[in-house]
């Protein structure tokens, strides 16, 4: 279903789409299915490695916390950071994986982020994590639990753009959090389902009440400026940096996503 529509040259809009049509959309996505296909090859690789039940323990444990830090860095200090989209070999790469994103938020098909980054990511980070607390036994459970937290933090992440109001008081305040990086700072608040380390390192914003809407909340620095002195994202868009909301991510902007379904 999910790639018929991509196929047809359309996207899942989910700030029109109900929690039910995001529940169809999420179980048909390819890469859904991938992460659950190889959290089952590292889980079997796991069993028959037989790393300890503490060595078991602790690399679920080490993964959990490591997993929140490296997405606050990777997103605070790369996928926000502007060396990507200067440079002519990186400017695709940064507008796939978050400028399409911040453009259009409501956009599920760039909200998931391509396996072709995201695995080396997750692999590269974690298998050594666990190597090290347990050889390659360890290591499998590693990398397990970060792809099983990368399908929760994806299901995560579509439900804060989606025009619903959760019933959960913990699942509405992360709702909150993440929709004030989009639509009113983009520099605070990067944490997804954790924003412990926002508060530690101080880019933890509770309420965007009070303070002005930063002018690059939709385009990350990539403005008209930029993209004169630097075309090669505005190239593959075909149109200039877009400085304000598309009309159909309305819904899903703070004041307007606390809607019941």
């Amino acid at each position: 279903m999910y790639h018929r529509w991509l196929t047809d040259g359309r996207s899942f809009n989910l700030g029109r789409m109900s929690l039910r049509d995001l529940w169809v959309a999420y179980l048909t996505h390819p890469a859904v299915h991938l992460y659950v296909a190889l959290t089952v090859i590292c889980c079997a690789l796991a069993v028959h490695l037989h790393p300890s039940w503490l060595q078991t323990a602790i690399a679920v444990g080490v993964t959990l916390l490591a997993y929140p830090l490296a997405w606050y860095l990777i997103h605070r200090y790369i996928l926000h950071a502007r060396f990507l989209y200067r440079s002519r070999l990186t400017a695709a790469l940064w507008k796939r994986i978050h400028f399409d994103h911040h453009q259009d938020p409501n956009r599920m098909d760039v909200l998931f982020g391509a396996p072709v980054t995201t695995l080396p990511t997750i692999i590269g980070i974690l298998a050594p994590i666990g190597w090290l607390i347990g050889g390659a036994g360890a290591a499998a459970v590693a990398v397990a639990t970060g792809l099983a937290t990368t399908c929760v933090y994806e299901f995560c992440h579509c439900v804060q753009h989606l025009n619903f109001k959760p019933r959960s008081r913990l699942l509405r305040r992360m709702k909150e959090l993440h929709l004030a990086h989009h639509f009113h700072d983009e520099g605070s608040n990067y944490g997804i389902t954790s924003f412990a380390f926002d508060q530690i390192l101080g880019t933890y914003r509770a309420s965007p009440k009070g303070t002005p809407r930063s002018a690059h909340v939709f385009d990350l620095g990539y403005d008209l400026a930029e993209s004169v002195r630097y075309p090669w994202v505005a190239r593959l868009t075909g149109a200039p940096p877009r400085s304000g909301p598309p009309s159909r991510a309305r819904a899903s902007t703070p004041a307007q996503a606390t809607r019941s379904t």
